[in-house]
C-alpha cells in the first residue's frame, strides 16, 4: 500500500477536481481507475492538527489541547501493518511536525524525515532573502524616525525592501539552491531504492511532499511545463519575499497573487511528475496491480481568499480544510464520491481494503463497503484546531481557545471560542464563505449542527485515554528537561 500526502495541496488546484491548469496530468490519468472524493475534509489544520487523524484516526484535540502529535505506543496505520508482517517505510520531505519529536516514526522499519539537527524546528522570520547583514545603527534610527509618520514609514519600508532584494542579497544562482525542502524527485529516488530491497514482502509506504509549501521554489522544468519558464531564480525569490511582507495591504499583495500561484502550481506539477516515476517503479517491480494507492493532503493553502496567506492555524475555511483525495483500491470501481468524507475515516478504510484489523482506538469508520457497493453515506464532519498555535514546539502556544467547524454537504457552522462567535455558511449559495447567514436564519440547520458540535465535545471528553495522555505529557516533559539541560552553561 502507498499513502501519499502533499503539504498545502488545495482541492481546487488538481485537475481531477476541475482545475483548469494542467497541474496533475498523471493523477488525472489514475482517476479513471480510482475513487475521487470531491468533499474530503481534514480533521484539523495545519499539519500538526491534521495528521493524528490521517495516521491514527483520532481527532487532534482528543488527548487534550496540550498534546500535539501522536502519543507513545498509540496505534497507527503503520504500527498495525508492521505487526501484521508488512515492511513499513516513510520518506518525509523535511516537515519538522512529522518527526520523531511528535511520534511519527512509530511503526516504521525505515523512517527518513530529511531533517538535520539544525533544522529540527522551524525557522523563525524567514523571508526568502539569504545572508542579509544587520541594519546599521543609522538605518535603524532612520526607520524609527520614518515610522513616526504613516506616509514616510510606508515609503521607507518600500525602499528598504527594494534595497534588500536588488542590492543587499547575493545573486540567486538557481531555484534549486533557494529551495528549503527536498524536492519530490529526491523523495521518490529513495523510496524506489527501498521498494527494490523488499524482495516481494507486503509493504506500507508513506511519502510526504513539501513542493507546494512556501517558500515556493519549484524546479524550472515544472515552471516550463505550465508555461511559466520565463520566471528566473531572482524573480522567484523576489516574489516569495514580496508575498511574505507584513507591511502591505491586501490590494498590494493581490497584484502579485497570480505570479505566486504560478510558483505554487509548478510545485504541484513537479509532485505529479514524480508520482508518475513512482508508479512506473511499482509496475517495474510487478507490485502496482495489487497495490492500494491513496493521495491526499494535510491541508490546503490560502491565496488571499479571506485576506490571508499560507495556512493560518486560526482558520477552518474551505481553501484550508477541503483537500483532494484519490483512492485506488483493487476490486473497487472508479466513481465520484460527493458526500463529505472526513480524513478520520481514511486509515480504517485503508486497513479494511487490506483485510487488516482496525484498532478499537480508531474513531473513524471504514467506507469500503459503501464504495464497493457504490452507495453514498450521510452525516457531518468535524474540524478542530487551536487559535493562534503558530509554533507547537512552544507548549504555551497550544493552550489557546478552540475553533470548531461542523460541515455537511451544504451547510457549515463555525464556532470560534476565543471570540465567542458562531457563523453559519450556505456552501451551495456561497462556496467561497464570504457571506455568513444572518443570525437566526435556518434555525433547524443551526440546531442540527450545534447538536453535532456538542456531541463531538462530549465524546472527546468521555473517550479521552488518560494513559495515553499521560504518556504524551511525560514525553513532552522529558524533551523539555533535556533541552533545558543542554542550555545550562558548564
Amino acid at each position: 500500500m502507498v499513502l501519499i500526502t502533499v503539504d498545502c495541496l488545495r482541492a481546487d488546484h488538481v485537475g481531477f477536481l476541475g482545475y483548469a491548469r494542467p497541474t496533475t496530468p498523471f493523477l488525472d490519468s489514475l482517476a479513471a481507475d480510482s475513487v475521487i472524493f470531491s468533499n474530503a475534509i481534514v480533521a484539523g489544520t495545519p499539519t500538526y492538527y491534521s495528521f493524528p487523524a490521517i495516521m491514527a484516526s483520532r481527532y487532534p484535540l482528543a488527548l487534550g489541547r496540550d498534546v500535539v502529535g501522536l502519543a507513545p505506543d498509540e496505534p497507527t496505520i503503520a504500527s498495525v501493518l508492521n505487526e501484521s508482517g508488512y515492511a513499513t517505510g516513510a520518506f518525509l520531505a523535511g516537515n519538522p511536525y512529522l518527526s520523531p519529536r511528535f511520534g511519527y516514526h512509530a511503526g516504521f522499519d525505515s523512517f527518513h524525515d530529511f531533517l538535520s539537527a539544525e533544522r529540527s524546528s522551524p525557522a523563525n522570520g524567514f523571508d526568502g532573502v539569504v545572508n542579509l547583514s544587520r541594519r546599521a545603527r543609522w538605518n535603524r534610527a532612520l526607520a524609527a524616525a520614518c515610522h513616526k509618520f504613516d506616509s514616510a514609514g510606508s515609503l521607507y519600508d518600500e525602499l528598504y525592501f527594494q534595497y534588500r532584494q536588488r542590492l543587499a542579497s547575493p545573486p540567486a544562482q538557481s531555484l534549486d539552491t533557494l529551495r528549503r525542502f527536498p524536492a519530490a524527485d529526491v523523495i521518490v529516488d529513495q523510496a524506489g531504492e527501498w521498494l527494490s530491497s523488499l524482495a516481494g514482502r507486503p509493504f506500507f509506504l508513506w511519502l510526504h511532499f513539501m513542493d507546494p509549501h512556501w517558500p515556493y521554489y519549484p524546479p524550472g522544468k515544472a515552471l516550463a511545463w505550465l508555461g511559466d519558464g520565463q520566471l528566473s531564480a531572482w524573480q522567484a525569490r523576489y516574489l516569495n519575499s514580496y508575498w511574505n511582507r507584513e507591511d502591505l495591504a491586501t490590494n498590494r499583495l493581490r497584484c502579485r497573487c497570480d505570479d505566486v500561484v504560478a510558483l505554487y502550481d509548478a510545485g504541484v506539477r513537479w509532485v505529479d511528475s514524480q508520482l508518475s516515476r513512482l508508479v512506473h517503479k511499482l509496475r517495474e517491480l510487478c507490485r502496482w496491480d495489487n497495490s492500494v494507492f491513496a493521495l491526499t493532503a494535510d491541508h490546503g493553502e490560502e491565496f488571499l481568499d479571506h485576506g490571508g496567506r499560507y495556512h493560518s492555524p486560526s482558520k477552518v475555511t474551505e481553501e484550508l480544510v477541503r483537500v483532494p483525495l484519490l483512492l485506488r483500491m483493487p476490486g473497487v470501481e472508479s466513481q465520484l464520491a460527493c458526500a463529505p468524507y472526513s480524513l478520520l475515516d481514511l486509515a480504517p478504510t485503508l486497513l479494511d481494503a487490506l483485510n487488516s484489523p482496525v484498532p478499537g482506538s480508531f474513531r473513524g469508520h471504514s467506507r469500503c463497503a459503501q464504495l464497493r457497493d457504490r452507495k453514498s453515506w450521510d452525516g457531518q464532519v468535524v474540524v478542530e484546531c487551536i487559535t493562534g498555535c503558530a509554533n507547537p514546539f512552544r507548549p504555551e502556544d497550544r493552550l489557546g481557545a478552540r475553533i470548531l467547524a461542523v460541515r455537511e454537504a451544504r451547510y457549515k457552522l463555525v464556532f470560534d471560542f476565543s471570540a465567542s462567535t458562531e457563523r453559519l455558511f450556505d456552501l451551495e449559495g456561497d462556496p467561497q464563505e464570504l457571506r455568513p447567514l444572518v443570525p437566526g436564519t435556518e434555525p433547524s440547520v443551526r440546531r442540527r449542527l450545534l447538536d453535532q458540535a456538542r456531541q463531538h465535545l462530549a465524546d472527546s471528553l468521555r473517550s479521552r485515554d488518560a494513559n495515553r495522555r499521560l504518556a504524551a505529557r511525560l514525553h513532552d516533559l522529558r524533551l523539555e528537561w533535556a533541552n533545558s539541560a543542554s542550555e545550562v552553561p558548564v
